[in-house]
């Protein structure tokens, strides 16, 4: 039996492999963007928008992006 622990389903869909994350890149400006505290969005300060993760999958299209605060920006600069 494997020793390692098992995963709850919904923790492992909403996993996120953060290396794989840096080297996307924001589809407006191609700049680079910063994963949030959280891991649940990818910040582009540039852009001033915040991309969503959705079950370990960034949906980069402003459709899905949410506009940042004065404050998320300055935080992420």
């Amino acid at each position: 039996m494997n020793s390692e622990k098992k995963r709850n389903p919904k923790e492992q869909a909403s996993q996120v492999d953060v290396r794989a994350l840096e080297m996307l890149v924001c589809p407006l400006t191609k700049t680079s963007l910063s994963i949030s505290e959280d891991k649940n969005e990818l910040i582009s300060p540039v852009t001033r928008v915040a991309y969503p993760i959705v079950k370990g999958v960034p949906l980069l299209c402003l459709s899905e992006a949410r506009n940042l605060t004065e404050e998320e920006i300055d935080r992420f600069k």
